[in-house]
């Protein structure tokens, strides 16, 4: 689950901000990004929708739950985006 935690400091967001999104409370949503406990399907949706709203387009599920290294060109992209 690192990635997320990645994607959502890259954001600004913090755990509050997410729980408070996904309806969760925050110990919830701490055990989900540690991977205490896992993020259920409608989460996942849910959370790239955000991230892609926030600038992230391009994201993906994979991305974010699945793939091991956050992608540079992503965040490069966002950060030219944000400018």
């Amino acid at each position: 689950m690192k990635n997320i935690l990645r994607y959502r400091k890259f954001l600004c967001l913090t755990q509050q901000d997410m729980a408070q999104f996904l309806k969760i409370s925050v110990q919830a949503y701490r055990n989900k990004e540690s991977g205490r406990s896992s993020f259920n399907d409608s989460e996942k949706i849910k959370v790239r929708q955000l991230f892609r709203k926030e600038g992230l387009t391009d994201l993906t599920i994979d991305d974010i739950f699945f793939n091991e290294v956050v992608s540079q060109s992503i965040v490069s992209n966002s950060e030219e985006v944000k400018q």
